[in-house]
């Protein structure tokens, strides 16, 4: 039996009407109720909630207050040296008896110069030149242990002394012959003998 037997026709539509409005507005509020209670909670991507939830509030990233201050560069440059000055440390020029000496060649080999003849001081002569040019001469002496016969430069076979005992006899005019035995064990460097014949060779020297 129907809730509306009975009832006139007006009636009934009015019941019907209401009873349509009712189901509309229960609909209405379950949307409603959907959407309030799904706003307010995490995504599925993991967005935060919002403050006021029981997520609680978010915190704002702090930002540093402080001026960004450019690093200032302290160092500096070092000085350029100068080309004619030499690295400290570092000697001007090769030491007597030591390579180095490019310009000379082969005049950083010590020389030493004796006398073979009767002409006083003829040793000390020859070395002051040798001196002047270039040379270094460590010792003057006599040599009278026989006669050599003209003025020569003597060194010792597979030595610098070699080349720098011929670059001497060619500067100089005179000769240059390895060391003979009597000399042979004599200390290093050049060994100039000189004889009578220098002085008149280089009386204007």
């Amino acid at each position: 039996m129907s809730v509306f037997s009975g009832m006139s026709r007006p009636m009934k539509a009015a019941g019907v009407a209401l009873i349509g409005v009712a189901i509309i507005a229960a609909v209405i509020g379950g949307i409603s109720a959907l959407n309030g209670g799904g706003s307010n909670e995490a995504g599925p991507s993991g967005t935060p909630t919002q403050p006021g939830t029981s997520g609680g509030p978010s915190t704002p990233p702090t930002t540093s207050s402080s001026p960004s201050t450019p690093p200032t560069s302290t160092s500096t440059s070092p000085a350029s040296p100068s080309p004619t000055t030499p690295p400290p440390g570092q000697p001007t020029s090769p030491a007597p008896g030591q390579p180095g000496d490019h310009q000379a060649g082969n005049k950083w080999v010590t020389v030493r110069v004796f006398n073979n003849s009767l002409i006083k001081d003829l040793a000390q002569r020859a070395a002051d030149d040798f001196r002047g040019g270039g040379w270094t001469v460590n010792e003057v002496g006599n040599y009278s242990q026989g006669t050599i016969p003209t003025t020569t430069a003597f060194y010792r076979l597979g030595t610098d002394e070699e080349a720098a005992a011929k670059q001497l006899a060619q500067e100089f005019g005179i000769k240059a012959e390895p060391r003979f035995p009597g000399i042979e064990s004599a200390s290093p460097g050049v060994i100039v003998i000189v004889t009578k014949e220098y002085e008149s060779g280089h009386k204007g020297s």
